[in-house]
């Protein structure tokens, strides 16, 4: 495929604008600039087309402007577009009745509505201390949780996102995620790499650095984005619930980008068998509208009134997305992530054998990563290699991010049909064999 001339003179002009009235911190990669999306399709100002395998960075979970999404804000929007949390309306106690139902515990779930996935986990941190009266928290190498002061010190995927904002919020500690193509940590005889890394969180962090008893909570990704995509092991999750149970502690999943329909079940902790005590979620969860929310047990969610709060959660625009959206998922676009999401995993296992800069594919349903090295044996990451595979692609019309050092994540909208995501891997496939020849690998 001949690659496009990329950006044309409309996103050259915009490019321009931008850099005069923008924020640089902003990560941009490529030079993408949008004019309009359907589906799984998105055109640049220049009318050129590409398929979305980010999907804004899996936020798009039904699709780019999906009619039955545009038709729920529109009717919203013509009752009333803001009436402040301060009051009610029936829209946000709809979607948390919704979420109550699907929720990943026994208990009854009561949620608190935010406007993203930062201010969800600033909100589940507040709960954890106000519930237990400890101040500590355990995090996890690899983590991303968002930048606000709390969040970003959770954080802990790259040392960028702390450069020249110490002091940090107090408290927080950091255990090694378990990384099973990158293990750091020496296992005992017969023991899972998961199990490893939450007895080192008991023999190590509490025994030598903070006592368990002043712990409020650990705040844990079921599958790490930012980090890699990482799956962790199955003995992880269960070893870190009874850990939790044995001190006191609140297990809280930050399900921002794995949750919502992702991995085939609605929250990614339950392809583990074993349940939160609080969970945060955003991204997916109103098709692009800004929507967050932090889900906790009953028992736990007992603060009192003005204890915390927010001009736009629960928004009635995003409330109505929300609900559509779920109903979506509902429909089939949550079955469609778990056919084609393993039909995406088996498809590039195969690439994985033709390629020797694939060092590993990893995923469940449309959570993928796929992980680039020099060699296949000693794993040296290959950042730059990755990094033009990303380029090459986006100049034969396929959107992709990577996250961390090496590696692609491929997070396409829920909604993206098998053959849409055939041809999207023909060029993805393509992009990898340009780069691999210009690496001369």
């Amino acid at each position: 495929m001949e690659p496009m001339k990329l950006p044309g003179p409309k996103a050259r002009a915009l490019l321009k604008r931008d850099s005069a009235v923008i924020s640089p911190s902003y990560p941009r990669d490529y030079p993408f600039a949008m004019d309009y999306g359907k589906g799984s399709w998105l055109w640049d100002l220049d009318g050129n087309r590409f398929l979305d395998f980010m999907a804004g960075i899996a936020v798009n979970a039904a699709g780019h402007s999906h009619p039955e999404v545009v038709k729920a804000v529109q009717e919203q929007a013509e009752k009333f577009l803001h009436i402040s949390s301060d009051f009610y309306h029936i829209k946000m106690v709809e979607l948390g009745e919704k979420l109550d139902e699907i929720a990943p515990m026994q208990e009854a779930a009561v949620t608190f509505m935010t406007n993203s996935g930062t201010e969800s986990i600033e909100t589940a941190l507040k709960l954890a201390r106000y519930q237990t009266r400890r101040t500590n928290f355990i995090g996890f190498t690899g983590g991303f949780h968002g930048r606000t002061m709390g969040a970003v010190t959770m954080t802990a995927s790259k040392a960028l996102y702390h450069r020249g904002f110490y002091p940090l919020m107090n408290g927080v500690l950091h255990a090694p995620f378990p990384n099973p193509y990158r293990p750091i940590l020496e296992r005992q005889f017969g023991e899972d790499y998961g199990q490893t890394v939450v007895r080192y969180i008991e023999e190590q962090i509490f025994r030598q650095i903070v006592p368990a008893e002043e712990v409020a909570g650990i705040l844990v990704e079921p599958i790490q984005g930012e980090g890699g995509y990482i799956v962790p092991p199955e003995g992880f999750f269960p070893a870190l619930r009874q850990l939790c149970d044995k001190y006191g502690i609140l297990l809280i999943a930050d399900e921002v980008q794995s949750g919502m329909g992702r991995t085939g079940k609605w929250w990614a902790i339950e392809n583990f068998g074993v349940e939160p005590d609080i969970f945060t979620t955003a991204k997916g969860i109103a098709s692009g509208v800004p929507l967050g929310a932090c889900v906790a047990r009953r028992s736990v969610m007992t603060w009192g009134r003005g204890t915390h709060g927010n001009t736009y959660g629960g928004n009635p625009l995003s409330c109505a997305a929300a609900l559509k959206t779920i109903e979506l998922l509902e429909r089939g676009y949550m079955q469609n992530a778990a056919e084609v999401g393993q039909y995406a995993l088996d498809a590039l296992a195969e690439m994985a054998e033709r390629h020797p800069s694939i060092g590993q594919v990893r995923g469940i349903g449309l959570m993928i990563g796929v992980e680039f090295v020099a060699d296949k044996q000693t794993k040296d990451p290959a950042d730059k290699l990755r990094d033009l595979v990303v380029h090459k692609a986006f100049e034969r019309g396929l959107l992709l991010l990577g996250c961390a050092k090496s590696v692609i994540r491929i997070a396409p909208p829920l909604s993206i049909s098998k053959s849409e995501m055939e041809e999207g891997l023909k060029i993805f496939e393509e992009a990898v064999e340009l780069a691999e020849k210009e690496m001369g690998m």
